[in-house]
């Protein structure tokens, strides 16, 4: 027996195929049918066989009964510990305000219930995952173009030049782009790829930039500067589409080739025919503007830079360039239903971070700033917060300087978690409500918006190993407990699939054949001389701001140089591979053996310095805290920099397989904010190192 579904053992939520005997899951793979996988699987997603059978998987709901943190818990029925969460939540909410609850997940696909809940209790506080991974291309594209980062794609397969800061597509997989990138690179694409370290993605490129770390804005300045003055760009595309370019030529004049070969390090010969090749094969080039935005102090610079380029080729909704996603109405077709949608109560609370106010005016509201909150709950300011419902997400983790989120989030009266395994949050929680895994359950239909919109559902795959729930079960348990239950309008998967397809003349017969719907035949592109809709209030690419000027933010700060890191110190980069999605997977039977423990990448000629040997210990050391792990060396990695894999290093004991394996990012990170875009730093510390005595 087959069932369609979507995979969740990364955010990508690739379409799959799970061949099923005797309850029990004997294959998964790609969705044949859905274009752009054909049948293809990553090794996340091969292994989610292993989640499904993991001995060390919540089983049961649990209450803690020890010290926070001391790993002592007693089982629970699920009746009793619901009604402990809607409790705790109301004493907290009568003590100190609704506005002392807070919620934080990983986005999904259930993202308008939790909004709903959070409505619905009278807390402004919802926070998502985003800050942390790409909170400042959300604001560098809103700040350009008056969309979120979510709203745009890149047309791969179209394309002729792609440039890519950083972006490792060949281990930080996403299934689909990987593909399209393959068979463009076969069709003559051209990759040039640009990092301070050789990657899986480097290794496949026509053309390797290694700049020196922090510098990427001075490379992007210049080629402005190289563009510009040739008169490379498309001047049509920018004369009807974009506001600002006269104040961009004036500001890039001193930005030369030659000056920032100087801070880069690469040569001014290279950039300048960069800025030449691209523009040779323009609309059809995209600069790449990143996925994981949280490296820098400047990052919404750097992000924003990165969108301009695009629009200086005229390559913004164009196809082979950057382009805006279609959804439903697009097609005339009526999108889904979802919570948010209905009247809800009107929070009119100032967000915990500041988000959306004078304090903290451009970042997006819709997802805050995650990062901020563990000091919010420390100093209580602006005010106390004092519950936090924690759901897919692990902010302990996630957020830098580890050992103050212990502390922030052991100060909590309340925590509560939504969870598949224990994780570093859910180790401090009072109670920990096991979520079935997505094998499963089924939950809330996905929208994809895109060339091609299209609907693709999660079914049930397999029946509960345990005394599990689905997240969208729980949420409306605790609702219905806190007097709020009227807004969520099911009682089973079925009640909150028919109200998301009412109205659409979409029924779930639909999806049966191939386990999505096609909402469009051919891929939409809008028309590029009158019907590109920007939702700026100018209707245009706003180089010059309204959203960073009106708040008195420039636009165009002028460059700061960075200055490399002390004789014996490196920046400290990070990353992902292949076998692991962020802090989720380590503990995975399949994945843990394929990858147990990162390492720490460090220049030959630096690690000869220091007397450090390929594969000995090292000690990792930053104003944060101390980890030990092994060392790699190799020429593979720019000197100024180090490089470990984040997600290691885990504190929870009931996490065997993982437990003390590698070194932890997060406990070297400081939490240190680009104050402009949203994102946490985390690339800012340095770090020293030096061998460990075995």
């Amino acid at each position: 027996m087959s069932v369609y579904s979507i995979c969740l053992m990364c955010t990508v939520r690739c379409p799959i195929k799970v061949e099923i005997e005797n309850n029990d899951v004997r294959l998964i793979e790609g969705n044949p049918h859905a274009p752009g996988i054909e049948g293809s699987i990553c090794p996340k997603g091969a292994a989610g066989v292993a989640l499904l059978n993991d001995d060390q998987r919540l089983k049961k709901p649990l209450i803690r009964t020890g010290p926070r943190g001391s790993g002592q818990w007693r089982e629970a029925e699920w009746d009793e510990a619901l009604d402990y969460v809607a409790v705790s939540l109301k004493e907290v909410t009568e003590k100190y305000g609704n506005r002392a609850v807070a919620m934080t997940e990983r986005a999904n696909l259930n993202s308008h219930i939790s909004k709903t809940f959070m409505k619905a209790i009278g807390s402004p506080n919802y926070f998502t995952h985003d800050s942390c991974c790409k909170g400042s291309l959300n604001t560098a594209f809103r700040s350009l173009t008056g969309y979120a980062d979510g709203s745009v794609s890149v047309d791969i397969p179209k394309t002729k030049h792609i440039i890519l800061y950083g972006r490792n597509y060949f281990e930080s997989i996403e299934l689909k782009a990987v593909k399209q990138l393959t068979g463009a690179l076969d069709s003559g694409t051209r990759l040039t790829y640009i990092d301070p370290r050789i990657t899986v993605t480097a290794a496949k490129s026509d053309d390797y930039l290694m700049i020196r770390p922090g510098t990427d804005l001075a490379l992007n300045y210049a080629l402005m500067h190289v563009i510009i003055k040739e008169g490379l760009y498309d001047a049509g595309y920018v004369d009807r589409w974009v506001v600002g370019f006269d104040e961009l030529q004036k500001f890039v004049v001193p930005y030369t080739p030659e000056w920032a070969e100087q801070e880069t390090g690469i040569p001014a010969r290279q950039i300048i025919s960069l800025a030449r090749d691209a523009a040779a094969v323009k609309p059809a080039v995209i600069f790449h503007y990143g996925y994981r935005s949280s490296h820098y102090t400047n990052e919404v610079y750097f992000r924003r830079s990165m969108i301009i380029l695009n629009a200086l080729m005229g390559s913004i909704e164009a196809p082979g360039g950057i382009v805006f996603k279609k959804g439903a109405a697009e097609v005339g077709k009526k999108p889904l239903n979802k919570l948010t949608g209905q009247e809800l109560p009107r929070v009119t609370e100032e967000r915990c971070d500041g988000v959306g106010t004078p304090r903290f005016p451009t970042p997006d509201p819709a997802h805050g700033v995650v990062q901020l909150l563990p000091r919010v709950i420390m100093e209580q300011d602006p005010y106390p917060v004092k519950a936090l419902l924690v759901w897919r997400h692990d902010p302990v983790l996630s957020i830098p300087d580890y050992q103050y989120n212990k502390r922030a989030f052991s100060e909590l009266d309340f925590l509560v978690t939504i969870d598949i395994n224990f994780s570093e949050t859910a180790w401090l929680a009072d109670v920990i409500l096991p979520e079935s895994i997505y094998l499963e359950r089924g939950d809330s239909i996905q929208e994809i918006n895109g060339l091609k919109p299209s609907l693709f559902i999660r079914n049930a795959a397999v029946t509960p190993r345990h005394d599990t729930k689905p997240g969208w079960e729980i949420m409306k348990g605790i609702a219905d407990r806190m007097g709020v239950g009227d807004y969520f309008p099911y009682n089973s998967l079925e009640e909150l699939w028919a109200y998301q397809l009412e109205g659409t003349g979409i029924s779930l017969q639909d999806f049966e054949a191939k386990g999505f719907v096609t909402l469009a035949g051919e891929p939409i592109y809008w028309n590029r001389q009158n019907g590109i809709k920007f939702k700026t209030p100018s209707g245009k690419i706003e180089f010059v701001s309204s959203l960073l000027e009106n708040n008195g933010i420039p636009s165009f700060p002028a460059y700061e140089p960075v200055r490399p890191p002390a004789e014996g110190s490196f920046r400290l980069m990070i990353g992902r591979n292949v076998a692991h999605t962020h802090v989720s997977t380590q503990n995975n039977p399949l994945l843990n053996e394929l990858l147990s423990e990162n390492a720490l990448w460090i220049n030959g000629a630096q690690a000869e310095k220091l007397g450090i040997k390929n594969g000995g210990l090292v000690e990792v050391e930053s104003t944060r805290g101390k980890e030990t792990l092994r060392a790699l060396v190799t020429d593979l990695i720019h000197p100024e920099a180090v490089f470990m894999l984040h997600g290691f290093g885990r504190r929870v004991p009931a996490l065997t397989r993982c437990y003390n394996k590698g070194g932890s990012d997060t406990a070297l990170q400081e939490n240190i904010t680009d104050m402009v875009g949203g994102s946490p730093a985390l690339q800012h510390v340095h770090v020293t190192v030096k061998p460990v005595v075995e």
